[in-house]
């Protein structure tokens, strides 16, 4: 893992999920970070339930948090494992 991967994955680990009060990294929401390119990282996280009614907020909160980072340019958050994954990820990544 990179400097940046490490930084970001910290930094979106500080996240909140409202209905539980928890960090992503408490309950292991983020399932990946990967740099891939010069400050251009990809952020991948799974949400509480497939049907969880905050997923696009959750994404752009990640997608902010992500772009704190000192060196991030761009940040592609990427849902998994949700009944509307396509157009969260459509939509956080316009």
């Amino acid at each position: 893992m990179t400097e940046l991967e490490e930084k970001v994955r910290e930094e979106v680990g500080k996240v909140l999920d409202p209905e539980t009060g928890m960090s992503f990294a408490e309950m292991q929401m983020i399932t990946n970070v990967k740099e891939e390119e010069p400050g251009v990282v990809r952020v991948e996280f799974i949400p509480t339930s497939p049907f969880c009614p905050i997923a696009f907020k959750l994404a752009a909160d990640i997608r902010d948090a992500a772009k704190k980072v000192p060196g991030v340019k761009k940040a592609l958050v990427y849902c998994r494992g949700h009944a509307m994954e396509q157009q969260i990820n459509e939509m956080t990544n316009k």
